[in-house]
């Protein structure tokens, strides 16, 4: 029986990069890439939660940093 050879490792792993970098050029060209003004809006929108996540943390920080003291102190 004849054996198969296979083809080079070189060759092959060069083709999947090469299919790889095919498909992902095909997928980019479906993006819908948003405009400006989105960019902008979702901007705020991130800082915004931000600020408000973070004024929540310090809040509960605080609180409970008075709280820790307050029973401290009762010691």
């Amino acid at each position: 029986m004849a054996e198969v050879k296979k083809e080079n490792w070189f060759k092959r792993t060069w083709g999947k990069v090469r299919k790889y970098f095919r498909e992902l050029r095909s997928e980019l060209k479906k993006v819908v890439w948003p405009t400006p003004q989105q960019v902008a809006k979702n901007t705020l929108i991130v800082v915004g939660a931000v600020l408000v996540v973070g004024i929540f943390i310090w809040l509960f920080d605080f609180v409970a940093g008075v709280g820790v003291n307050a029973l401290l102190s009762l010691g």
